[in-house]
């Protein structure tokens, strides 16, 4: 049988330590992260490096898991997905809080997050209309040890990014 502190532990991803990044390092993911599909020739000229070296050092800042992926953003609400909501999930314990897990792969759910606080996990989810929320729910809600849930409804957006590399 598991020890407490493994049970706990169980949910938790491995700690992330910061990468060791330079002035040079953080210019590139600053201009990556306003505009992705800029070249490596784009990126050389703002940075005063080579080409060569502006790939290698997007290359390493991609081994090390500092850029996690090149995508595009998408309009929720162009593609039909027009309600947003964060979705609070009351939990009985981590044991349950791990069950919800089963539910990333929906692609309602944007995002999973385990907080701190009266609730065990944080969805960040978009949806086509109230009924598709509902159904969400329901879903959340059949997971054993789930005790409730508490919506809050994006009503406008004004404010969305990552994280900012000089900070």
């Amino acid at each position: 049988m598991p020890n407490k502190k493994e049970e706990t532990n169980a949910i938790r991803q491995i700690r992330h330590q910061p990468a060791k990044l330079d002035e040079v390092d953080r210019k590139i993911l600053a201009l990556l992260a306003t505009d992705s599909s800029q070249s490596y020739a784009q990126l050389s000229e703002v940075l005063n490096l080579s080409s060569p070296a502006v790939h290698e050092r997007v290359k390493r800042l991609k081994r090390d898991g500092v850029i996690k992926g090149t995508v595009a953003k998408i309009d929720g609400c162009k593609v039909g997905r027009t309600l947003l909501a964060f979705v609070l999930v009351n939990t009985k314990n981590v044991i349950s809080t791990k069950r919800l897990l089963s539910l990333g792969n929906l692609p309602e759910i944007e995002e999973m997050h385990t907080v701190a606080g009266d609730s065990g996990m944080l969805l960040k989810v978009r949806v086509r209309e109230t009924e598709g929320l509902e159904e969400l729910l329901g879903k959340v809600q059949d997971i054993e040890g789930v005790d409730g849930t508490r919506s809050y409804i994006v009503l406008s957006t004004f404010v969305e990014r990552g994280p900012d590399p000089y900070l």
